[in-house]
């Protein structure tokens, strides 16, 4: 099946946002790798930011299809294993979410909202799943805010060492037997 020029340029920009950061990548670049004016890319994509905030949202929807797809939501230590696995076998994208949620930090980054507001989403949801189903307190004695919280940074930081070092292939099993010790159950393999 034939990639549509939306999907070639998302692609494209993807590589560039990956390796050079938002503000690193320009759309004259962008543009001229895609066969394409500068006009042309911002008739699929109205602005600079349009166009990262629809790399951001591409990456969401690829990372809950891939998510959905599995029943592993009934063992959350083999679901997140699957997750850091997932990120290795999608390295493009792990470094564009990576690199933007560095870049973000910074004073004016159009994607500074889009983290907060994605970090302050999972962490909500995460928080909801863990008492719904533990109360207050999981079974390694953390409130569900703290392990939400703790998750989360574990989750990127693991992204982050393994970007710097891709021989690093045991994440999934590490964050499978944490999580299991996180939440006093047994993890399937």
């Amino acid at each position: 099946m034939e990639k549509s020029r939306r999907e070639e340029i998302l692609d494209i920009a993807l590589e560039m946002f990956a390796a050079r950061g938002y503000r690193g990548a320009s759309l004259d670049a962008i543009a001229q790798k895609a066969d394409l004016t500068r006009q042309g890319v911002l008739h699929y994509f109205p602005s600079k930011k349009k166009l990262l905030i629809a790399l951001l949202q591409r990456r969401e929807e690829l990372n809950r299809e891939h998510l959905l797809a599995g029943h592993a939501h009934e063992d959350w230590p083999a679901q997140m294993a699957e997750v850091i696995a997932h990120d290795h076998e999608q390295a493009g994208l792990a470094q564009l979410y990576s690199v933007l949620l560095g870049e973000s930090g910074t004073e004016g980054h159009p994607a500074r909202e889009y983290f907060r507001d994605h970090y302050e989403e999972a962490r909500e949801r995460m928080i909801s799943r863990f008492t719904e189903r533990w109360g207050q307190r999981l079974p390694s004695g953390l409130t569900s805010r703290a392990a939400a919280t703790a998750l989360l940074a574990l989750l990127d930081g693991m992204q982050q060492q393994w970007l710097l070092d891709p021989r690093q292939t045991d994440h999934p099993e590490i964050i499978r037997d944490v999580l299991t010790v996180l939440f006093g159950v047994q993890a399937t393999r």
